[in-house]
């Protein structure tokens, strides 16, 4: 009889290597856009769907507790050459558990995706914070931005959840897919 082995969609889809270090997932984080698309790995999403910012849903022991949310396209300018990697699209610090993005502190303000060449990841990260960050330096600009590298700074250590969505332009088809 073969064995199965279950693949980590996070895993398969290169987000963990690209965007994040394997971690275990510890929080339940649900992300649902205007027209109740849901956030799923892997799922595709086009532009006109994704105009607005998504409802967040943080789980976590209660409030008392701090996340930052943080929403990055890997694959920027194209997935062919990504020398924008990774372009950050959506920054959330102070979150407190229990609640969603609209009770944190939003450090870069949600910028919709638009894809003009190629299959993009939409990834996003949540991490746990040891406290509430009084000082938060934003970043620069939002191309280039490192994930891994902001969370060093603000000692958020590894994430706590994550999910992504491929997204393409509006005439696009097709899509990546991840068979488990």
């Amino acid at each position: 009889m073969p064995r199965t082995t279950i693949m980590d969609p996070l895993a398969v889809g290169g987000v963990i290597g690209d965007v994040v270090d394997p971690f275990v997932s510890c929080v339940s984080l649900r992300i649902v856009y205007h027209n109740n698309s849901e956030v799923v790995n892997s799922l595709e999403l086009k532009p006109s769907q994704i105009i607005n910012q998504p409802r967040v849903d943080v789980g976590g022991d209660d409030f008392r507790t701090f996340y930052t949310l943080i929403m990055v396209d890997p694959d920027a300018p194209s997935p062919t050459n990504p020398n924008m990697r990774e372009y950050l699209h959506w920054l959330v610090m102070n979150i407190p558990g229990t609640t969603g993005t609209s009770f944190g502190q939003e450090i870069v303000g949600y910028e919709s995706p638009r894809p003009i060449a190629g299959i993009h990841r939409m990834v996003f990260v949540l991490y746990k914070q040891m406290r509430r960050q009084e000082v938060i330096h934003p970043p620069r600009w939002r191309n280039n931005f490192n994930t891994r590298d902001f969370a060093q700074v603000y000692n958020l250590g590894t994430p706590v959840a994550a999910l992504y969505f491929n997204c393409q332009r509006e005439s696009g088809w097709g899509g990546r897919r991840i068979i488990i």
